[in-house]
């Protein structure tokens, strides 16, 4: 696909960009494993959330667009559970962008942005069920740690995710003055 792609990072006023990505994918992949009530409900939730996360400026989300249209987005910052680590929350692509390319270059330079923030080491979970994602993760590199755990929506009904983890390679240091 041919195009000009974007990353930037997002600010609150684009809340409802991000949102409409989250809502959209979030539909088209996990809305099967739920109820159609609990489904509708959380893609309203996703939708509506963004500007309120973006307005707390506590971790970094990065939006990805093809020819000014956003259409992907990461979330990411310090792992809770692995200090050494960043944790990519979340990483969404409209469907309209799926293939285009716009989350490899997205989570290009999310990787880059994580090595500049100091993390050698990156790790994120998806749903074990959801094909699709797990070959983008394998295709950028990320491999599977082994961890497995159960997630709850919100339901009631935890469904299986797996870790998935990147080493980076960080660019040599540059040398300081020479020694006299």
């Amino acid at each position: 696909m041919s195009g000009v792609f974007t990353v930037t990072e997002a600010t609150p006023e684009d809340g409802d960009a991000v949102g409409e990505i989250h809502a959209e994918s979030w539909q088209a992949v996990y809305a099967k494993f739920f109820s159609p009530e609990f489904a509708a409900e959380a893609v309203r939730h996703r939708r509506g959330k963004w500007r309120g996360v973006l307005l707390e400026n506590r971790d970094t989300v990065m939006l990805g667009a093809l020819d000014g249209r956003p259409l992907a987005y990461t979330y990411f910052g310090a792992s809770p559970a692995r200090p050494e680590y960043a944790e990519i929350f979340g990483c969404y692509a409209h469907p309209d962008g799926w293939g285009t390319g716009v989350a490899n270059a997205l989570m290009a330079a999310t990787l880059r942005r994580i090595g500049e923030q100091g993390f050698g080491r990156v790790h994120l979970w998806t749903l074990r069920d959801t094909a699709q994602s797990r070959r983008f993760y394998r295709k950028i590199g990320f491999t599977e740690s082994g961890a497995v755990r159960g997630h709850d929506f919100g339901d009631g009904n935890p469904i299986d995710q797996v870790e998935y983890a990147l080493i980076l390679l960080r660019p040599p240091r540059s040398p300081g003055p020479a020694a006299r």
